[in-house]
């Protein structure tokens, strides 16, 4: 078992709720110039969920499950940038109040732009839902080091889900990560050059259908674990030749130049310490049994 300093990881309470549906409220403009209106980021998204294909939908970066914000008038100030930051992919989250109260889900990641946390509910309970209703987020996770790997830093990882991961440690040293996609670094597009990865995320850019086909990457699922080649997310999101950044799927494919499946991030590593591993499996909802995994209610 990868030895960590989980026992000294800070555990916030974080409080929220589901975010309303957006909309720029006129015609977007694809990357072939073709005028659209569809669906977009934010909602309760009662079917779509993770585990599902980030691709094929008639919409445009669309967020899987509920989209949950501590201000939605004010997304990049606290408390919701406070709930950006610390919220981690694999937290715990429980609905407090209204008809959906005790409902149990899981944070997948977050969102940049839209400054949404995304959380995996049951349909059962995102059915019961409002947009008034209060959600509980058991942080956990910002800070967390590998004790023996110290030139690979995490970011944005609930200790049990990194332990879920079916990470293997290598007698050189080096650590076998399972992902179901290896991405060029050519196709990072939007999010690129942040200052920092601890919230938001960067796209995949999906706009050459032969790279696309390539890479495979029109069959990336929302949750899936991805290694990003050649990209350093240490100290930002910068293209750095050897480096190694793995992810988490959090939005669906876009329309929009620039644009496509949204990444958050959760390892990088400058010095050749971890391999990915293709795994078709490798997805948050097939590990923990959530959205449309096996075994998932």
């Amino acid at each position: 078992m990868l030895r960590t300093n989980q026992d000294r990881l800070v555990e916030f309470l974080l409080q929220c709720q589901p975010g309303q549906p957006r909309t720029r409220g006129t015609w977007q403009v694809d990357h072939q110039g073709k005028p659209f209106i569809l669906p977009s980021i934010g909602g309760i998204t009662l079917n779509i969920q993770v585990g599902d294909s980030a691709f094929g939908w008639a919409g445009d970066h669309v967020e899987p499950g509920v989209s949950c914000t501590a201000d939605t008038h004010k997304p990049f100030e606290h408390p919701n940038n406070s709930l950006q930051l610390y919220s981690c992919a694999g937290n715990h989250a429980e609905v407090v109040s209204g008809e959906a109260k005790g409902g149990s889900g899981v944070v997948i990641g977050h969102h940049g732009g839209s400054e949404h946390i995304i959380v995996d509910f049951p349909r059962e309970v995102k059915e019961r839902l409002t947009y008034s209703d209060t959600i509980m987020i058991q942080a956990c996770g910002q800070g967390l080091e590998l004790t023996d790997y110290p030139d690979i830093s995490l970011f944005n990882l609930d200790p049990d889900l990194l332990h879920a991961m079916k990470i293997r440690e290598r007698d050189d040293g080096i650590l076998e990560v399972p992902v179901t996609t290896l991405v060029p670094p050519v196709c990072m597009g939007s999010g690129v050059g942040a200052a920092h990865v601890a919230k938001g995320d960067y796209d995949i850019m999906t706009s050459d259908e032969e790279t696309v086909r390539k890479y495979g990457l029109d069959k990336l699922r929302f949750g899936d674990f991805v290694a990003l080649l050649d990209h350093d997310n240490r100290y930002g999101r910068a293209y750095r030749q050897g480096a190694l950044s793995i992810g988490i799927v959090v939005h669906s494919d876009c329309l929009v130049a620039g644009h496509g499946p949204g990444v958050s991030t959760l390892m990088t590593t400058v010095a050749g310490r971890i391999r990915p591993v293709i795994d078709p499996a490798a997805n948050i909802a097939d590990l923990i049994a959530i959205g449309t995994g096996l075994g998932a209610g």
